[in-house]
């Protein structure tokens, strides 16, 4: 077990200071010993921070989230599972999306993960356990007009994670992914943040609004605990019916 609790399972989030790294952090720290990695520490919010163990790393960078992997390991003993909440929302089509656009959006949420995974599946594999979740979007499953560059990095990660899943089950290591819909988070406030956004992103969403950041964390929870132990290499759509159907028209 880990070196400063020898009770709980260790717990790291890639991307801590996300909103629904946060509500993780809010849910589960009574019953897990939680780290995690984020780019500026001093913009976690204070009221949280004795709560978790924090380290700085640019999620794109893999030497910098080896470091910090390798720290957490050298002293909380272990990684049990990981979260991966390192993510970007670029709304543009093709044709007035740049290269660095483009570029930056496939290295926060493509590239990221496949140096957390790096990172942490060496300990994994060697303890013989280990569950990883990562998120996608509903726009990996979805054509959505605007959504080519984060379609396309999403699409990547639901790949990866299906292969990565067959890859080490035979040493214990679940991998699964969740294909969110818009969430209410920091990360939509752009979107949310008028009233036509609004509007028009509830109306997209079958059940009639955006997703609260716990629908997600509760799926998370139960991915990452004992009675979701015979799940691996799924995506998990969560989007108000938005990838599964098609809501009756009204008059």
């Amino acid at each position: 077990m880990n070196k400063e609790n020898k009770e709980k399972p260790v717990l790291c989030i890639g991307g801590i200071n996300s909103t629904i790294a946060k509500n993780l952090v809010e849910r589960m720290t009574d019953h897990w010993e939680v780290c995690g990695f984020l780019r500026n520490k001093a913009a976690f919010p204070a009221e949280l921070a004795p709560k978790v163990h924090l380290w700085e790393a640019d999620a794109t960078d893999p030497a910098q989230v080896n470091e910090a992997v390798g720290q957490m390991l050298e002293r909380l003993g272990r990684i049990d599972a990981y979260v991966h909440c390192v993510g970007s929302i670029l709304l543009k089509p093709i044709h007035l999306t740049s290269l660095e656009q483009w570029e930056a959006t496939l290295a926060t949420n493509l590239h990221s993960a496949f140096h957390a995974l790096q990172a942490v599946l060496p300990s994994m594999r060697k303890q013989r356990h280990g569950a990883l979740v990562f998120l996608t979007s509903v726009a990996a499953r979805k054509g959505l007009a605007n959504h080519e560059a984060i379609a396309a990095a999403k699409g990547g990660l639901q790949s990866m994670v299906r292969s990565a899943a067959a890859t080490y089950v035979s040493q214990g290591i679940r991998i699964n992914a969740i294909a969110p819909g818009l969430l209410e988070t920091a990360l939509s406030q752009p979107i949310l943040g008028s009233e036509m956004g609004r509007k028009i992103s509830e109306g997209m969403h079958p059940l009639g609004r955006v997703g609260r950041p716990d629908n997600l964390t509760s799926l998370i929870e139960w991915l990452l605990s004992p009675q979701g132990d015979w799940v691996t290499g799924e995506t998990f759509s969560l989007d108000g019916g938005m990838s599964a159907i098609q809501s009756k028209a009204s008059a």
